[in-house]
C-alpha cells in the first residue's frame, strides 16, 4: 500500500474513533470498497496505539496535516499565509450587521463540529473585527484535503485513472487516479472543491433538539432544515460567494474574451466555473455555428431577381424549420458527450433533494437515508390548481396591457390624422414608452412571483424546481416578446412594419443589452465608488449614508482590532467560537472588494436571450431572411461579453454540475414547433405566393398550407425518432464501465464466497474425518478422539457448533 492511501486513512482514523469498526461506519462506501482488509486493519491498529488529540492538539495535528499534503504538489496551502495556517478560502459569507451572537457562535460551531454532531467538519476563519454596530462579520470557510477526498467519493465525482478510464472516484483506488502530473493538489478542480463546500454547508441539518436558531424564539426550525437556507431566508447572513482567482482569472481570460479568433476554453471553463456555465458556452458556441447556413442563404436571398424571391422565401422557410429540428437534435448528442466527457451524464439517476426541500422526516426507501418526504399529489395539487391558474392571469394581463398599448397609439394616430392636433405628434411614442417600462415592472415582480410560487410547491430535487420555474417565467417573456409581433403580423397583417420590429430587436435592442450587461455595471460601479470617496473625504458626516467601513481606494487597518477587545465581551472572537485571518492576509481586501460586486444569478438570463433571439430568427423568417446573418454577429458579441462580466463584473458563481441545458431545451424544441405554424400562416398570406393560385379559393389555399404544416411537423417527429440523443461511442463507454462494474462485483463476491466456504466447511470435513478414524480403532481410542476434537474446535471455532452436533 502506497504511502500517501496509508496517510490518508491513518489520517481519517485518527480524527474518528478508535477502531476500524467506527471508521467503517462513518464511511461505508470507503469500507465497501475495500478489498485488501487485512492491509487496512493493520493501518487501523498502528494508528491505534498512537496518542488520539482532542481540543486544540487536533487543530495542530490537522495543520501538520496540511503541510505534509503539501508536498503531493506545488500548490501553496493559502493565500499570504506562508506558515501554511489556514487553505485557500473557498467560500466567503457575509453575515448581518444586526446578527445576535449566539446564532454567529452556533452556527460557527454547526460548519466545524463533528458530523455526528450535526455539524460539517469544515474550517472556519474571520475577519478581523471591531465589534460596532453596523459592522458585517464575514467568515471565510475552506476544508482539508482529506476532507475534500472523503465528500468527493459521496458526491461521486468521475474521475480518469491510470487507464484513462472515466469513472466513480474512490478513495481505496487512490494510486490509480495519482498517475502522471496529477497529485493531491490538482485532483480535484478549484470549481469542485467549491462544490464540496457548498455541499457540506448546504447540508448542516436542524437536529431534532434544535427547536430555533439561538438569539431568535421565534424563528422555528424543524428537523432536517437547511441551516444555511434558513439563514439566507431571514437575511442573518445577507450573501456568499467564492473568491476570485487573479492568476487563474489572467490566464483564463486571455484565452477566452481577449481571443476574438480562437475557439473558447471549455475545459478551462468548466474547471473555474463549473459545468453549468461551460455548457451555456458551449451551446452558445454550438448554436453561433450553426447559424452560419441559414445566414449563407439569407445572404443568397437578397441578390436574387424579383421573379425568384417567392419560390426562394418558400423554399428558405421549409429549410430553417428543417433545420432547426436537425440543429436542436444534433446538440442532444452533443450535450451528450460533453455530460459524459465531464462525468455529470447521470448525475440526476439518484438526484439529493434540495436544501429547502420540507416534508416529514422518514427513512428513505431506496437509500436507506434518513430524509425528509413530502407527499408527491400535494406538489402536483399545488402546481396545476394555484400555480397555473395564477399564471395563466398574469398572461392574460400582460396580453391586455399589450391590447391596450396598441389601441392607444393607434387612437393617437387616428386623432392627429382627423383632426390635425400638433399635440398629437408629441404624444405617439408615449404608450409604447408606458408599455416598455409596465413590462420591465411586471417581469420584475412577476420573477418574484414565479420564484415564491415554485419554492411554494416543494419540488423534491434541484432539476425539478428549475424546470418548474423556467417554464413559468418562459411563458411570461413569450407573451412580452412575441405577441406584439403576432398581433402586428396576424391582426393587423402588416408585413413592412414586421420586418423593420423584427430588424430592431435583432440589431438596436441586442446592442443595448450587450452595453447594459458587460459596460454599464462597471460604469455605474466606478462611478459610485468616486462619488461616495469624495463626499466621504469633503464631508465625513455622510459616511452614516454609505456606511462604515474602509472605501475604495482607502487601506484597511494594519492591526487586529479584535485584540484591544476585552475576552469577556460577547462579541470578542473568543466568545463567538472563531479564530481571525491575520490582518495583513490579502484574502481580506479581496473578499471586500467582490464583495460590492453584484451576484451572478445564474445562466436563467443568458439563455433567455438566446431563446428570444431564436424566436426572432425562426418564427418570421419568412419576412426578414437576414435575420440569421444579425444573429451570428450578436452571438460573436455575446460570447465576449458575458466572459467579460463573468470575470470583471460580478462576484464569482457557485458552480453547479449539470448534464444538460434542462428545459431550455424543451422550450427550445416548442419554439421550433410553433415556427412550423406561424411561418406556414405567413406564406399562406403572402400577396406574392397568392399569385401561384388565382383560381384557388381561399379555403383551398388555406387547406393546402395546412397540409404542409402538418407534413413539416411529420418530419419533425421523424427526425427526432431517427437521430439517437445518445452517440454510440457513449453507449460503448458505458456499456463498458457497467460491464466491469459488475465483473468487479463478482470477483468480490466469488472471494468472500470462497474465503466463506474454504472457513467452514474444510473443518467439517477434517472433522468427519477423525470421527470416522476413532471408530475404526475401536473403544480404546476414545480419549485420543477427544483430544483432536478439542484442537479442531479450538482452531476453528466457526465450525465448533457443528462439530458438537454431529458428536
Amino acid at each position: 500500500m502506497s504511502d500517501s492511501k496509508r496517510f490518508v486513512y491513518k489520517t481519517l482514523f485518527r480524527r474518528g474513533s478508535g477502531s476500524a469498526g467506527s471508521l467503517m461506519r462513518r464511511s461505508p462506501r470507503l469500507a465497501r470498497n475495500i478489498k485488501c482488509r487485512k492491509n487496512f486493519e493493520a493501518i487501523i491498529e498502528s494508528v491505534r496505539k498512537e496518542p488520539t488529540m482532542t481540543g486544540s492538539d487536533s487543530q495542530d495535528d490537522d495543520n501538520e496535516n496540511q503541510k505534509l499534503l503539501a508536498k503531493s504538489g506545488p500548490d501553496k496551502l493559502s493565500r499570504g499565509n506562508p506558515d501554511g495556517a489556514f487553505p485557500p478560502s473557498y467560500m466567503v459569507l457575509r453575515l448581518s450587521p444586526t446578527i445576535q451572537p449566539a446564532a454567529v457562535s452556533w452556527l460557527a460551531q454547526k460548519i466545524t463540529g463533528k458530523k455526528q454532531d450535526g455539524g460539517s467538519e469544515l474550517l472556519l476563519r474571520c475577519e478581523p473585527f471591531s465589534g460596532k454596530k453596523r459592522e458585517s462579520l464575514v467568515l471565510h470557510v475552506s476544508a482539508s484535503k482529506l476532507k475534500f477526498l472523503e465528500v468527493a467519493e459521496y458526491i461521486e465525482f468521475k474521475k480518469k485513472d491510470s487507464r484513462g478510464i472515466l469513472r466513480e472516484f474512490t478513495v481505496h483506488d487512490l494510486d490509480n487516479f495519482l498517475f502522471g502530473d496529477v497529485h493531491l493538489g490538482n485532483l480535484l478542480t478549484t470549481a469542485e472543491k467549491q462544490m464540496i463546500i457548498l455541499h457540506e454547508l448546504e447540508n448542516i441539518r436542524a437536529q431534532f433538539d434544535d427547536n430555533c436558531v439561538p438569539g431568535y424564539p421565534t424563528l422555528s426550525l424543524f428537523p432536517g432544515q437547511s441551516i444555511l437556507q434558513v439563514y439566507l431566508q431571514e437575511g442573518l447572513i445577507t450573501s456568499f460567494f467564492p473568491l476570485h482567482d487573479e492568476a487563474e482569472l489572467t490566464h483564463l481570460g486571455a484565452k477566452w474574451y481577449w481571443a476574438f479568433f480562437q475557439a473558447q476554453p471549455f475545459e478551462d471553463i468548466r474547471k473555474y466555473f463549473g459545468e453549468s456555465i461551460a455548457l451555456y458556452f458551449s451551446f452558445l458556441g454550438f448554436y453561433t455555428t450553426s447559424l452560419f447556413a441559414p445566414a449563407i442563404l439569407g445572404i443568397f436571398h437578397m441578390f436574387l431577381p424579383e421573379s425568384a424571391a417567392s419560390p426562394s422565401m418558400a423554399f428558405f422557410c421549409i429549410f430553417n424549420l428543417i433545420w432547426v429540428t436537425i440543429f436542436l437534435e444534433v446538440w442532444k448528442r452533443k450535450c451528450n458527450e460533453l455530460a459524459y466527457v465531464w462525468g455529470t451524464l447521470r448525475i440526476t439517476k439518484w438526484e439529493e433533494p434540495r436544501a429547502n426541500y420540507r416534508g416529514v422526516m422518514s427513512v428513505d426507501p431506496v437509500t436507506g437515508r434518513y430524509q425528509a418526504k413530502y407527499p408527491w399529489w400535494k406538489t402536483m395539487m399545488k402546481v396545476y390548481c394555484v400555480s397555473l391558474p395564477i399564471v395563466l392571469v398574469c398572461l392574460l394581463g400582460a396580453f391586455w396591457i399589450m391590447l391596450y398599448s396598441f389601441w392607444a397609439e393607434e387612437t393617437i394616430i387616428e386623432s392627429k390624422q382627423r383632426y390635425g392636433y400638433k399635440l398629437a405628434g408629441f404624444f405617439v411614442m408615449l404608450p409604447s414608452i408606458v408599455y416598455a417600462g409596465l413590462v420591465w415592472l411586471m417581469n420584475f415582480y412577476y420573477r418574484r412571483l414565479a420564484n415564491y410560487l415554485t419554492e411554494w410547491e416543494n419540488h423534491r430535487t434541484q432539476s425539478q424546481f428549475e424546470r418548474n420555474r423556467v417554464t413559468k417565467l418562459v411563458l411570461f417573456e413569450f407573451v412580452n416578446n412575441f405577441m406584439s409581433l403576432f398581433y402586428i403580423a396576424f391582426y393587423i397583417q402588416d408585413f413592412e412594419m414586421l420586418k423593420q420590429q423584427v430588424t430592431v430587436m435583432l440589431i438596436i435592442m441586442q446592442a443595448i443589452n450587450h452595453f447594459q450587461e458587460a459596460l454599464l455595471p462597471l460604469v455605474i460601479k466606478k462611478s459610485y465608488t468616486k462619488l461616495r470617496d469624495f463626499l466621504v473625504v469633503r464631508y465625513p458626516w455622510t459616511i452614516r449614508i454609505f456606511g462604515e467601513g474602509p472605501t475604495a481606494g482607502q487601506k484597511r487597518p494594519t492591526e487586529n482590532n479584535n485584540y484591544s477587545q476585552s475576552d469577556d465581551s460577547i462579541w470578542s472572537p473568543k466568545a463567538l467560537g472563531l479564530t481571525c485571518l491575520d490582518a495583513t492576509d490579502p484574502r481580506i481586501e479581496t473578499s471586500a472588494t467582490e464583495g460590492e460586486m453584484d451576484p451572478y444569478e445564474g445562466t436563467f438570463d443568458d439563455y433567455l436571450e438566446m431563446f428570444i433571439q431564436f424566436g426572432y430568427v425562426f418564427l418570421f423568417s419568412a419576412v426578414y431572411p437576414l435575420a440569421a446573418f444579425w444573429a451570428i454577429v450578436n452571438n460573436v458579441l455575446e460570447i465576449r461579453a458575458d466572459a467579460f462580466k463573468l470575470c470583471k463584473v460580478f462576484q464569482r458563481p457557485t458552480p453547479k454540475r449539470v448534464k444538460d441545458i434542462g428545459a431550455w431545451q424543451v422550450a427550445f424544441e416548442v419554439m421550433g414547433g410553433i415556427a412550423v405554424m406561424t411561418n406556414c400562416a405567413l406564406l399562406s398570406l403572402s400577396p406574392n405566393l397568392r399569385a401561384w393560385g388565382p383560381n384557388m379559393r381561399p379555403a383551398e389555399w388555406l387547406l393546402l398550407f395546412v397540409v404542409i404544416e402538418h407534413f413539416l411537423l411529420a418530419l419533425k417527429l421523424a427526425l427526432r425518432t431517427l437521430i439517437p440523443d445518445v452517440p454510440n461511442w457513449v453507449k460503448i463507454a458505458l456499456a463498458r464501465l457497467e460491464y466491469q462494474s459488475r465483473q468487479a462485483l463478482k470477483h468480490e463476491q466469488a472471494f468472500k464466497a470462497r474465503r466463506q466456504l474454504t472457513r467452514r466447511f474444510k473443518t467439517i470435513h477434517v472433522a468427519r474425518n477423525k470421527k470416522s478414524t476413532t471408530s475404526k480403532l475401536g473403544s480404546g481410542l476414545t480419549t485420543n478422539s477427544t483430544l483432536i476434537k478439542r484442537k479442531v474446535a479450538s482452531t476453528a471455532p466457526e465450525a465448533t457448533p457443528t462439530i458438537s452436533g454431529s458428536t
